[in-house]
């Protein structure tokens, strides 16, 4: 059931209450039986000062979820809240402050009850009580326990979103597919997030030396031995999971009927190529040397001219030959499910369980025979799926499968 419990805030992230049996997980402290389902489903969601919600509770259970509405009724910020269940900015990149209630009186916050391998978990995050008015410091908490950053939760949560902001993802900048390469790299290596931002920290420290001018070149060393080491590992994780979605994206059911064209895929730049043809480390001292050499270079365009910042995802359209930013929208659309649903397959061959998927108004733009076949491939995969969309017709297959709710002013029924 669904409230709009303005009665209730949810202040404290770690306030979520623990069901004692879903579908095959276990009640706290059981262990599971041997062979039962291991699902990663979100089955509590509460929201406090978050976006339009003052408060709200959604009790979901290990079934899909879809929300439909009109535009601008909060369909989209309950999907935000579930992404802030992982590392990182969420599906909008927005700052803390920016996810705030505009109005508030106290900081957000999002607590769940998440399905896990022993049982179910209790996850809270959400922005510091104590930060000042624009800071920008996300608290976590698992089972209670403080965290010492979001970076903790990709221990217990993978999961990736497709939104209407992706469509562009061809055309776009190759900073966004490096983004999207790094949030499905979560799904296998939790430590992945860690080195991204190690990397990156280390690159912003070395170019405000090298813009202040006269740094040690003890410090600058240190320094691009850091970007070297983590870059390379960073370059090594986005080329092995891009190899393997590759082989894996045209194998599953819903592509081998045609229902969504099978992607050729490669991680391409300087440093992806040097993994193709020498160890990694030969390609830490490659980078690192390479670094060295352009500091007065980087002294002047900023950033730094190597490193995995420089790599991107290529994609095409196997059948036809084709780069993805030359398809048509639709195409390229199909492309991104095609990839989205491999890689879900790869995370429950891997690790027991599917990710989470988040899919913002995904059935609009699909023809009957593509909808069919995107949820079909969803229940065969295994994964909760969250769906949102302006018409609940469109979701009409899942009826009995899926848990329906309409969304209006920030305020929720169940259907």
């Amino acid at each position: 059931m669904i409230q709009r419990a303005a009665s209730r805030p949810v202040a404290d992230p770690t306030d979520a209450a623990v069901p004692s049996d879903i579908r095959g997980q276990a009640a706290p402290g059981q262990t599971v039986p041997h062979g039962a389902p291991l699902r990663l489903a979100v089955l509590r969601l509460a929201v406090s000062e978050f976006r339009c919600y003052a408060a709200a509770e959604l009790e979901c259970g290990a079934e899909s979820v879809v929300l439909t509405g009109p535009n601008g009724a909060g369909k989209t910020n309950l999907l935000e809240a579930v992404s802030f269940l992982a590392p990182g900015r969420g599906l909008r990149r927005a700052t803390l402050a920016e996810v705030e209630r505009r109005g508030a009186d106290r900081r957000w916050a999002v607590s769940a009850t998440v399905s896990g391998p022993v049982g179910p978990l209790s996850i809270g995050t959400g922005r510091d009580p104590d930060s000042s008015a624009d800071g920008d410091r996300r608290v976590v908490r698992i089972d209670g326990v403080a965290q010492r950053g979001p970076a903790a939760l990709a221990e217990h949560v993978a999961l990736t979103w497709l939104t209407p902001a992706m469509d562009r993802l061809f055309a776009d900048g190759s900073s966004g597919r490096r983004r999207f390469v790094d949030r499905l790299a979560l799904g296998f290596d939790p430590v992945h997030a860690r080195r991204v931002a190690a990397f990156e920290q280390a690159m912003r420290e070395r170019a405000r030396l090298l813009e202040a001018g006269g740094a040690d070149a003890g410090w600058l060393d240190a320094l691009e031995a850091t970007m070297a080491s983590e870059g390379v590992a960073v370059a090594a994780a986005r080329k092995t999971l891009v190899d393997r979605l590759a082989v894996l994206a045209g194998d599953g059911e819903a592509a081998s009927d045609g229902a969504f064209p099978a992607p050729s895929m490669t991680m391409a730049g300087e440093l992806a190529g040097w993994l193709d043809v020498m160890p990694a480390l030969e390609a830490e001292e490659r980078l690192a040397a390479a670094l060295a050499q352009s500091r007065r270079r980087d002294a002047d365009t900023g950033g730094a001219g190597a490193g995995p910042q420089r790599d991107d995802l290529a994609v095409a359209y196997r059948a036809k030959d084709t780069p993805a930013r030359q398809c048509s929208t639709g195409e390229q659309k199909a492309l991104l499910i095609a990839i989205v649903l491999a890689h879900a397959r790869l995370v429950a061959a891997e690790r027991g369980r599917a990710p989470l998927l988040l899919l913002d108004e995904i059935a609009a733009h699909l023809d009957p025979s593509r909808r069919q076949a995107l949820f079909r491939e969803i229940g065969r995969i295994g994964a909760q799926a969250w769906m949102t969309g302006t018409d609940e017709m469109l979701f009409a297959p899942l009826t009995g499968r899926a848990r329906f709710y309409r969304v209006a002013e920030a305020r929720l029924q169940p259907r």
